[in-house]
């Protein structure tokens, strides 16, 4: 990343809204202009917004069509640039300045990202202390002093939020470099890669943290073979006998003995097909007609293809122009595949066709297995209705209970479903106490990310611990995980496809760890894309795909059209995620990019 401006101080104001921001912000300019100092402003809205009126060229003509607007006078100059997809950035918004005439950069808004800001605070206004959790706030401007227990707990300077002057002056030492709080991490000249999204996790340190906490459970039963397709093996599986049993013919042919190869000929002793043997040790000028899987006679170690040779009554003769014989060629030796003894299938493997055909091949017909995990689910919100019923005004049907259940059984799950709960503390209690006494995980959708009801966070606090978390992804960047009475606990996105997402980055690999599948990745190639796919600097970002192979044998992705959260046509078509990593910032037409297949997932 390019650096900003190393002698150009970046400074925030943060609060809550309805704080007075705006208000103190323009009270203060006009002290700081009157020291001399050069100021730009940033202010991040929430909303739409026109600088421009109605009627004005400058709005007819960006209101025509034009992406980038820019009108100029002798007075001042201004640039308005259309961001349909995506909003930008705070380095990409700084970039745009003119910093060789500035000696500060005040922001307003983006008080999540990691850059030195003073706290705002008003009684009034009822919302909690920011500084608690935010490492980047280096002093605080409130109308009242904070609570003790957080002024211990973050020695911060603290300012009079109606004394223009003490504010005024702390932004002057913040400038000139004494104001003591400011971390030496946290430089202020600094770089866009430090303008990351404050307290966010990546999708690795995201997963890496989840399967820390998670432990394989010791549950396990015993089924019968055919029963056990799907299922991960709670022990090793030991062969008892040799596989094969017993040195066999690969193919239809003659054994002979592999020190009396220089014959021209051999007498045929005996004609052993598949399940019999010749019993006798074969002597030399001797040979045996044999059948693929039967056993070779003692003292022979060699077979001739059946095409090869050529038998008139009890002789055989073997062309050599055909092909050279060669000692021990076309025997499979007894143990080849497996020693007696030794594992058959790992613990922790989970059984597909291969796996049953191979337990079946060592004679075994009951397999140990893991219990399947049972796993709760439910719901949240009001607004959110049961298929089938008729629907009330501003309500949505609930399909992420479905897309889950589908997603567990597919996992080997058990499920549990606790149906939807109602926005109220006693039901939420309710439903997560019965979940963490019926099932190994627990899993709800909508109604636990950052910012939603006091009574949540309230209740998760109460029965256990949860931690809200922000994942550097799109989508899916809320999550809420942590144990309710020890019982691990999944609090995802409300928005279907987000769920999905959630789903497979981070609930699936906990679910596969508690099977005691330790070391679980999911299949990932990688791709010619043949469209541009946008991401984010330092963002994880998925976009549902489809990949195929061109006809050139490449294999090649595109997406499925419009991405948004919601859209669940876009995930009934995609085959695939595709991947674009931070490091990243976009994938155009013929990069490689990371593929992720969902057959077998969803």
């Amino acid at each position: 990343m390019n650096q900003i401006h190393a002698s150009l101080p970046l400074l925030g104001f943060a609060a809550f809204s309805g704080t007075g921001k705006t208000t103190l912000l323009e009270a203060i300019l006009p002290k700081l202009v009157a020291r001399g100092i050069r100021v730009a402003v940033i202010k991040h809205a929430h909303h739409d917004f026109d600088i421009d009126q109605p009627g004005k060229d400058s709005y007819r003509l960006r209101k025509a069509g034009a992406n980038q607007m820019l009108i100029s006078s002798r007075c001042r100059r201004a640039l308005v640039t259309e961001t349909p997809d995506e909003e930008a950035t705070l380095p990409h918004l700084i970039a745009q300045l003119d910093r060789t005439q500035l000696d500060l950069i005040l922001v307003e808004g983006f008080k999540q990202l990691n850059f030195p800001k003073i706290e705002l605070h008003r009684t009034e206004v009822g919302k909690p202390w920011l500084h608690p959790t935010d490492n980047n706030i280096i002093a605080i401007a409130a109308n009242v002093s904070a609570p003790a227990p957080l002024a211990e707990k973050t020695p911060l300077p603290e300012l009079n939020i109606n004394d223009l002057e003490q504010i005024t002056e702390f932004v002057l030492s913040f400038i000139q470099g004494e104001v003591g709080a400011v971390k030496p991490e946290q430089p202020q000249g600094l770089q866009c890669g430090d303008l990351t999204p404050q307290g966010m996790l990546s999708v690795a340190e995201g997963r890496e943290r989840i399967l820390s906490h998670i432990v394989p459970l010791e549950q396990s039963q015993t089924v019968d073979l055919k029963a056990a397709l799907g299922q991960i093996v709670a022990h090793d599986v030991l062969s008892p006998v040799n596989v094969p049993q017993h040195t066999n013919s690969a193919m239809d042919g003659y054994a002979v003995r592999g020190d009396d190869l220089e014959c021209e000929c051999y007498n045929v002793v005996d004609h052993v097909m598949a399940g019999h043997s010749y019993d006798l040790p074969l002597e030399k000028g001797q040979a045996v007609r044999i059948m693929t899987g039967a056993a070779v006679p003692e003292c022979a170690d060699t077979v001739v293809m059946r095409e090869q040779a050529e038998q008139i009554d009890n002789t055989v003769r073997f062309d050599l122009s055909m092909a050279a014989i060669n000692t021990g060629q076309n025997v499979r030796q007894a143990g080849e595949d497996l020693a007696l003894g030794q594992t058959a299938v790992a613990a922790g493997s989970k059984i597909s066709a291969p796996e049953l055909g191979m337990i079946a091949s060592l004679g075994i017909n009951q397999v140990t297995v893991k219990k399947p995990v049972r796993v709760a689910i439910f719901s949240t919100g009001d607004e959110v209705q049961h298929p089938g019923e008729t629907q009330k005004n501003n309500c949505i049907y609930d399909s992420n209970r479905y897309t889950l259940h589908a997603m567990l059984s597919h996992a080997g799950c058990e499920v549990i479903d606790l149906g939807i709960i109602e926005d109220s503390e006693a039901a939420l209690e309710a439903t997560l106490q019965q979940g963490s006494k019926q099932a190994d995980l627990i899993l709800s959708s909508g109604g636990v990310s950052v910012g939603d009801a006091d009574y949540i966070k309230t209740v998760l606090d109460k029965l256990g611990q949860i931690n809200f978390w922000r994942i550097n992804m799109r989508p899916g960047r809320p999550l809420a995980f942590g144990q309710i009475n020890d019982t691990p606990f999944f609090g995802l996105p409300g928005n279907p496809v987000a769920v999905m997402v959630v789903f497979l980055q981070f609930v699936e690999p906990a679910i596969r760890k508690l099977q005691g599948m330790e070391s679980w990745q999911p299949q990932i190639f990688n791709a010619v894309a043949t469209e541009r796919f946008r991401s984010r600097p330092n963002r994880t970002e998925y976009t549902r795909g489809i990949f195929d192979f061109d006809a050139n044998g490449r294999l090649t992705v595109k997406s499925t059209g419009q991405q948004g959260s919601g859209i669940l046509r876009s995930m009934s078509e995609a085959n695939c995620l595709v991947e674009i990593l931070p490091e990243q910032a976009n994938a155009e037409i013929g990069d490689s990019v990371r593929v992720i297949p969902l057959q077998g997932r969803v």
